[in-house]
């Protein structure tokens, strides 16, 4: 049976905005439409942006040499 609810995204963890009819732990599939977007979600050189700026600021680059296919492969 599908259920129709808004919810609210919070902590990491969906909050309906109603009560829904389900057993304790129950599987189930969300399917996920933002209702309220931002003006530049859309836009994909805006995320494209976003994206390099975040990857930018990780810092994981190895500083080392990196390994060759063969070492990767444990070819003998």
């Amino acid at each position: 049976m599908a259920q129709f609810t808004e919810a609210v995204y919070t902590n990491g963890v969906f909050k309906p905005n109603k009560e829904l009819v389900l057993r304790e732990a129950q599987r189930v599939r969300l399917i996920v439409e933002a209702l309220d977007d931002d003006a530049d979600l859309g836009d994909r050189p805006a995320a494209l942006r976003r994206l390099l700026t975040g990857i930018e600021g990780m810092g994981f680059f190895s500083r080392g040499r990196l390994p060759s296919r063969d070492e990767l492969h444990d070819r003998p």
